[in-house]
């Protein structure tokens, strides 16, 4: 495949037709959301949109979640349309976060540098009670409150075939931690998480997560692995084998 058909497919399984649990997806006429039930957060994936429809679609989106007092992440790629929808939406009241690379990894072509065996501590959580060890590593990389996500992660991990989460260890302390989703009947699994403490930074614990991922997904027979990348990591995936498909732009709404 070429990277027209690759981001074609993407846009196919990863945004219109991928369903995750813990939300609710809706289609609407120009939009396809997807509605937090047990939280008020929301977000939008995709949408067909056009010069003449896109201001009444944002506006129907806004008027949506007001009603449902919830936030609204509305991500946007780089070949979305109408090409200004990122300016729309910040007219409309979104705040543009950072920009984001999508970058894909094909894993037929892996580089083996990621096929070798992990020769760092690296455990699969599979245990909600082993969430306090990713605490302790969020702890010391954010600032925001990390429950939040422990309760997202804790719910999803009651379906293993969903959800893989891994930590690093050094002498027996967490220090590091990333996270894999796959989607049943896709050809594609997505990378999360990636977080080290500063202490344990250049040890090659971020590689061996990688590694044991990507291993992980050839296992499980998924083709392509992708991750919405930071400037800070994506020079050191595309060193690995990533290659870019787009640029996303996350906007947010709140009421």
């Amino acid at each position: 495949m070429n990277a027209d058909q690759i981001l074609a497919l993407f846009d196919r399984e990863q945004r219109r037709e991928v369903e995750y649990s813990d939300v609710r997806r809706e289609v609407t006429s120009a939009t396809i959301r997807h509605v937090g039930l047990h939280h008020p957060e929301s977000f939008i994936l995709y949408a067909w949109l056009t010069p003449e429809n896109v201001e009444a679609a944002i506006q129907a989106e806004i008027d949506y979640f007001t009603r449902l007092g919830h936030t609204v992440e509305w991500k946007v790629y780089q070949h979305d349309s109408p090409p200004d929808l990122q300016d729309r939406l910040a007219a409309h009241g979104f705040e543009i976060e950072e920009p984001e690379a999508l970058l894909i990894l094909d894993l037929e072509t892996a580089p083996a540098a990621l096929l070798q065996p992990v020769i760092h501590d690296v455990r699969r959580i599979t245990d909600p009670g082993q969430l306090d060890d990713l605490a302790v590593i969020y702890a010391g990389v954010w600032d925001d409150d990390f429950s939040p996500l422990a309760e997202r992660l804790a719910h999803d991990l009651q379906q293993p075939d969903q959800l893989s989460i891994y930590a690093a260890y050094v002498d027996n302390a967490p220090a590091s931690t990333a996270w894999i989703y796959f989607h049943p009947g896709s050809h594609f699994a997505s990378l999360w998480g990636g977080a080290t403490l500063p202490a344990y930074r250049g040890r090659g614990l971020y590689h061996a997560l990688l590694a044991a991922r990507a291993q992980e997904a050839r296992q499980r027979g998924v083709r392509f692995l992708t991750v919405d990348a930071s400037p800070m990591s994506r020079p050191i995936l595309q060193s690995l084998g990533f290659q870019w498909l787009s640029t996303i732009y996350p906007c947010k709404w709140s009421a």
